[in-house]
């Protein structure tokens, strides 16, 4: 589930923003939700092939224990290896070594890929709801190095141990990270879907009711799931005991449905007070419905 990434949930729609469009016109906003709503969809199942097509590979090169490192450098290795592989496709394919070099160039690609998203995340994130600008040398300077301190802190404690030990640890340190995730996720999800669910917000646009009923499935399924692995999350850290890590945990927990609860009142009293002010999108798309029947 921490596969996810929630900041790519506020990347989707900002994209929509940098399309041309009448905000006057109602036909105009139709064709940019109906363009916006197919460039997402595209996207996302393309990413859902590729995730499966990883996890498929990955079982069959892993399922019977032969490859002793999990980590990035030891699926390399096994990709170039045909006597750790079992499947008979995957070994044709692995003595050419266009297996071990299709899976590098991949893995090049995600990582830039998540780094130019994480990066206009940041950007759109910063600028809409924090309002503060940076400049774009000293925003590359500070997300550059907010991602490249930690591993060369982990490169430096492991130096002196074995490459094994070392692809270990560096391959723990993406994975503990992955547990920011956990945190982030709820608070995308939860704020997109009661605002797409608002009439207000969205008038005719608003979620329809299979929609709804799937978000909030969604929603209550992978925040408990999330939130119900966090104290073995924070065992694997290895950094405290048992009993100090799950109870490190459980405040986390609570912190976290206390600021979700705090999120939801927030956003139905704005939904409320928009209401009252006339400033949904509710209430323009009315004005613009009687200004056409003129």
């Amino acid at each position: 589930m921490r596969l996810l990434c929630p900041h790519n949930l506020y990347l989707h729609s900002a994209i929509s923003q940098t399309r041309k469009i009448d905000h006057d016109d109602l036909d105009s906003i139709r064709q940019t939700v109906r363009f916006t709503t197919w460039d997402s969809n595209i996207q996302l199942s393309l990413a859902f092939v590729v995730n499966a097509l990883l996890l498929i590979m990955g079982v069959a090169v892993f399922k019977y224990g032969a490859v002793k490192d999990s980590s990035f450098f030891g699926l390399y290795d096994a990709l170039n290896n045909t006597s750790m592989l079992s499947n008979p496709i995957l070994i044709a394919v692995a003595k050419s070594g266009v297996l071990s070099t299709l899976f590098a160039v991949a893995l090049l690609a995600s990582g830039q890929n998540s780094t130019i998203t994480g990066t206009l995340t940041g950007q759109v994130i910063m600028e809409g709801f924090v309002h503060m600008k940076m400049p774009l040398w000293a925003r590359r300077l500070v997300t550059r190095l907010i991602s490249v301190v930690p591993v060369l802190i982990c490169v430096g404690m492991t130096s002196g141990q074995s490459e094994l030990q070392q692809h270990t640890a560096l391959n723990l340190l993406m994975e503990n990270s992955q547990v920011f995730l956990a945190f982030a996720l709820p608070f995308s999800m939860l704020p997109l879907l009661m605002m797409t669910n608002s009439d207000v917000e969205m008038g005719e646009f608003k979620n329809r009711l299979w929609v709804k009923i799937c978000g909030w499935i969604s929603v209550i399924a992978l925040t408990f799931l999330n939130l119900y692995n966090l104290p073995s999350t924070y065992e694997g850290f290895g950094v405290w005991s048992k009993g100090t890590a799950d109870v490190l945990a459980y405040i986390s927990i609570v912190v976290i449905l206390v600021l979700l609860a705090w999120t939801c009142v927030e956003l139905y009293q704005g939904d409320k007070r928009f209401a009252a002010e006339g400033r949904g999108f509710g209430q323009r798309e009315a004005q613009m419905k009687n200004s056409a029947k003129k």
